[in-house]
């Protein structure tokens, strides 16, 4: 049974039931493959503690965060009963060694300077585990594959690492099909083959649903494991992990040629009943889905209207006649895709889950280890 959360209050409800299922379904398009979750950003907004301890209670054994203040913040919600291996990365920028040795973080190196940082941190006589980083074609962080065939060519600037991965990243894996994937894959493949005893990394979720081409080694599990489809549509293979909804804090009729909202940009052209929520975009949700959205009530959509402000949202709820203050309404959810609600707004679902405010209450369903 659902927690209620404050009615006062809009909510962000995450079924880690769902999520362990989304993990399970990553898992069986690689077999052969370690899933490793993608736990940046609070865990895409979910709440990186009990979403980590959860995965680990379903066999993850490493994670994946982009800065080395969430890697540290994963040890501790992690605690010592659980040592996973936690990358990290934005990998090893100047200043950056001592919080990565404190937390036992392992750096992904992204250039030759992140190279010679995390070679200077290694104890005397020691080495210290790292990944590499090869850009293959994206055209973001990594090493360009000249510079990791000049590192591969010159092993004394690595006796004091040692390289366990060697991963990249497609720019085009959430478009199946697409020409550029398996471009990059033989770039992979070329530049990998230059570091034989480190295992590989390709794929990410869209990769993952696309072919066991690309699983190589590990399969970086990131938002398919919190319910958006892996070609940034809704997929049935993946179940719906997070629900965002708000109380009706208001409910009023409206008469024709009334105007609702900021900048009267919706004029009512008939009798109309209009229910204000308690959720805006100060709880970030992106002002693009006015006009056009839409909340779920009752079993019905309910249009937007007007422009939705900081901290309230107006539907029109003339279909759904018991509509009154304290019902919640849901933005998306199990009635709304995360990834069809992400297209209304122009944008994808990565954006929507985190771009979710540190104020809106976040409420675990399911089984939370400790």
């Amino acid at each position: 049974m659902r927690p209620a959360p404050d009615a006062c209050e809009p909510c962000l409800t995450v079924d880690l039931d769902a999520l362990a299922a989304n993990f399970h379904a990553i898992r069986a398009r690689g077999p052969a493959a370690e899933t490793a979750p993608v736990l940046k950003a609070d865990a895409y907004g979910t709440g990186a503690a009990p979403v980590g301890r959860r995965l680990w209670a379903e066999g993850a054994r490493t994670f994946y965060v982009a800065r080395a203040s969430e890697g540290g913040t994963l040890r501790a919600a992690l605690g010592p009963d659980r040592p996973a291996r936690i990358y990290v990365l934005d990998g090893c920028p100047v200043g950056a060694a001592p919080r990565l040795l404190a937390h036992d973080l392992v750096p992904v190196l992204n250039g030759l300077d992140q190279v010679e940082h995390w070679s200077l941190a290694a104890p005397r006589g020691g080495r210290l585990p790292c990944a590499l980083h090869i850009d293959t074609g994206l055209n973001r962080l990594g090493l360009r594959p000249e510079e990791a065939t000049a590192l591969a060519d010159a092993p004394g600037r690595l006796n004091r690492l040692d390289v366990d991965l060697v991963m990249s990243h497609l720019a085009c894996g959430g478009i199946p099909d697409h020409p550029m994937n398996p471009v990059q894959r033989d770039r992979f493949v070329a530049a990998a083959a230059r570091f034989p005893e480190a295992r590989k990394s390709l794929a990410s979720s869209g990769a993952a649903f696309q072919s066991q081409d690309y699983a190589f080694d590990m399969i970086r599990a990131g938002i398919s494991l919190y319910g958006g489809g892996p070609f940034d549509a809704p997929d049935p293979r993946i179940v719906p992990v997070a629900t965002l909804d708000a109380p009706i804090v208001q409910v009023r009729s409206l008469r024709p040629g009334e105007t609702v909202g900021y900048g009267a940009t919706y004029t009512v052209d008939r009798p109309l009943r209009m229910a204000v929520i308690a959720l805006g975009y100060a709880d970030g949700v992106l002002r693009t889905l006015s006009p056009g959205g839409y909340g779920w009530l009752a079993g019905r959509r309910c249009q937007m209207l007007g422009r939705i402000s900081m901290d309230l949202i107006a539907m029109d709820v003339t279909e759904v006649a018991d509509a009154a203050p304290g019902q919640r309404v849901e933005l998306f959810g199990p009635n709304l895709a995360i990834d069809t609600v992400a297209r209304q707004a122009g944008t994808v679902s990565y954006e929507l889950l985190t771009r979710i405010a540190a104020r809106v209450p976040r409420v675990h369903l399911g089984e939370t280890p400790e």
